[in-house]
C-alpha cells in the first residue's frame, strides 16, 4: 500500500510534512511520487494564502472521483482555518490538526483499515516510534474524522504543551540528506491584523531546548550542511516560559558551540524572526560563531508607521532601523531579506511611498512581496478591502523593480571574488548546478554534475544577474 503527500506554504509545513511521513512509513506504507499509484493521499494545507487553499480544493475533488475506481484514504492537515476545516469535514476522510499528527494510527484503525504492518504481523499496535499512542478521536456522522479544538487565542497551558511535545518527538524524514528542518517554537502571539496564522496554528508554544540541541546533533553527525530553525516567531523562543527554557541567542550560542566539535563544518539558518524581537544578543551570537549564516530574514511588511499601526506590528520604522543598524555593524558581510504586503487596507499613496524609501534606505538582498489578501479570521477581514487590485499589482511591480535594483548591485560587487557555495541540485533549464552562498545568494554553475549536490564547492564568480551570480568551480570540493 502507497502514500503520496502534496505539501504548499511555507518551511513549517515542510518541516510538518517530514513527520507525516515518518508516521506512515512506520506504519507500513510506501512513498510513490505518483498520487494516482496512491492508497493514501494528504495534503498539508496552508490557509494564509487563498491560491493555496484553492489548490485544496482542486486536489480533493479529483480525488474524491478517483474512488469511484478504487479505495483511497484522503486527509488534510497543516496550517487550517476553522472556516475552512469545517468545510473539509465534508470532503476529506480525515481532517486533524498537527499536534494530532500521533493519533494518525489511531484514527485509521477506528475508521476499519487495517495498515500494511499490522497485515504482515497481525498486530493492530501501528503507532509510530517516537509517537505517544491516545484514546482514539471520535468518528463524526460526515464520515470525516476530527478532534475538537480548544479557543485557539488562549494562552498555551501543560496540557497543549504536552501535546505539541508528543509532535515533536516524532522523527522527521527529511526530502534531503544535506538540508534539514528544526522546528524550534510553534504558534504565534503576535495577531497582527492581516495575518490568520494564531488562528491555524495557535499561541506560541516553546519546544524544550534538549530536544531541539539533540536532534541538531544527530543532524550534525550525519553530515548535514544546512540546518534551519523553524518557528513562526523563532526569536521569541522561550518567552513563553522565561523561568524555565533558554533564550533564543542562548540557543544559538549552545549551537555555536555543537558546531566547535563537529568534524564537518555546515551551517544553521533561522525563519522567520519578528522586528519586535530581534534582540543585540541575537545578532552577537550571530556574529561570534562561524557556523551561523551571514543572512537575517527580517520581515517589515511596511515601511509607513501608521499602516505598521493598522498591521498590529508591534515595531516602528524607527526600531526597525535600530536593528539593521546593529546587523550591519556586528555582521558588515550578512544578507538582508524582507517581506512586504502591498495593497493594505486604507494604503494610501504616500503610505506606500515610505515603503519604497524604506528599500531604498535598506537595500535588501531578497523581498518577498504579497499583494494584500484579506483571510478570514484575521482581524482586517472585518475592514473594507479598498485598494483597487490593479493598484496593488502596480505597487507589487515597483517593489519588485527596487528589489532586483538592489540584489543585482549586490551581486555585482561579488564579482570576481571566491565563495563555497552549498550545491543543490540542478536547475530549472537542467543546464546548470544550483548552489547558494552563506548569504543564501544564488549561484549557477555550468554543466550538470550530480555528484557536487549536498557538498560545498568553492565557487568565482563571473557575471551578476538579478537574484543570481553565475560562476565557475575553483579547485576540488571544500569537503566531500
Amino acid at each position: 500500500m502507497k502514500y503520496h503527500l502534496i505539501t504548499l506554504g511555507c518551511q513549517m509545513n515542510k518541516s510538518d510534512s517530514e513527520r507525516v511521513r515518518t508516521v506512515l512509513d512506520d506504519m507500513g506504507f510506501l512513498w510513490t511520487d505518483d498520487e494516482k499509484d496512491a492508497d493514501v493521499l494528504g495534503i498539508l494545507a496552508c490557509s494564509v494564502r487563498q491560491k493555496a487553499i484553492d489548490r485544496v480544493y482542486s486536489r480533493i475533488h479529483r480525488w474524491n472521483q478517483w474512488k469511484d475506481d478504487h479505495n483511497l484514504l484522503t486527509f488534510v492537515t497543516g496550517c487550517v482555518l476553522p472556516e475552512d476545516r469545517i468545510k473539509f469535514l465534508k470532503l476529506f476522510d480525515f481532517v486533524f490538526t498537527m499536534n494530532e499528527l500521533p493519533n494518525f494510527p489511531d484514527m485509521v484503525k477506528q475508521y476499519g483499515v487495517v495498515s500494511p504492518h499490522a497485515i504482515g504481523t497481525g498486530d493492530v499496535d501501528d503507532t509510530p516510534k517516537g509517537a505517544v499512542a491516545t484514546e482514539p478521536p471520535a468518528a463524526l456522522a460526515s464520515g470525516s474524522t476530527v478532534i475538537s479544538l480548544d479557543a485557539l487565542v488562549k494562552k498555551p497551558d501543560t496540557v497543549e504543551r504536552e501535546v505539541m511535545a508528543d509532535l515533536w518527538k516524532v522523527d522527521a524524514t527529511p526530502d534531503s540528506d544535506f538540508a534539514a528542518f528544526v522546528p524550534i517554537q510553534n504558534g504565534c502571539d503576535k495577531f497582527c491584523t492581516f495575518c490568520a496564522v494564531p488562528y491555524t496554528r495557535g499561541r506560541e508554544v516553546s519546544r524544550k531546548s534538549e530536544q531541539i540541541l539533540a536532534e541538531v546533533e544527530r543532524l550534525i553527525k550525519r553530515g548535514y550542511r544546512s540546518i534551519t530553525l523553524l518557528g513562526q516567531n523563532v526569536n521569541s523562543y522561550g518567552l513563553d516560559r522565561p523561568d524555565t527554557e533558554m533564550s533564543f541567542a542562548q540557543l544559538l550560542s549552545n549551537i555555536g558551540q555543537m558546531a566547535r566539535l563537529a568534524e564537518k563544518p555546515f551551517w544553521v539558518y533561522y525563519t522567520s524572526p519578528h522586528p519586535r524581537d530581534m534582540t543585540r544578543d541575537v545578532i552577537e551570537a550571530m556574529a561570534e560563531y562561524p557556523c551561523i549564516g551571514r543572512q537575517v530574514h527580517l520581515p517589515l511588511q511596511s515601511g509607513d508607521d501608521r499602516v505598521l499601526l493598522r498591521m498590529n506590528r508591534q515595531h516602528s520604522m524607527k526600531a526597525y532601523r535600530q536593528s539593521v543598524e546593529i546587523i550591519r555593524d556586528l555582521i558588515p558581510d550578512a544578507t538582508l531579506f524582507t517581506d512586504i504586503i502591498v495593497g493594505f487596507t486604507g494604503e494610501t499613496e504616500a503610505q506606500f511611498a515610505n515603503t519604497l524609501k524604506a528599500i531604498d534606505e535598506f537595500r535588501f538582498n531578497m523581498i518577498f512581496v504579497a499583494k494584500y489578501s484579506p483571510r478570514p479570521g484575521a482581524a482586517s477581514s472585518r475592514w473594507k478591502d479598498d485598494v483597487p487590485h490593479d493598484i496593488k499589482s502596480e505597487r507589487l511591480q515597483r517593489v519588485n523593480d527596487l528589489a532586483i535594483k538592489y540584489s543585482t548591485e549586490w551581486n555585482q560587487r561579488m564579482v570576481g571574488q571566491v565563495y563555497p557555495v552549498l550545491i543543490t541540485g540542478v536547475d530549472r533549464k537542467k543546464e546548470n548546478m544550483a548552489g547558494l552562498t552563506e548569504g543564501r545568494v544564488n549561484v549557477r554553475i555550468p554543466g550538470v554534475h550530480r555528484d557536487l549536490i549536498g557538498t560545498c564547492v568553492d565557487v568565482k564568480v563571473a557575471e551578476a544577474v538579478s537574484f543570481c551570480v553565475m560562476g565557475e568551480r575553483v579547485g576540488v570540493p571544500v569537503t566531500a
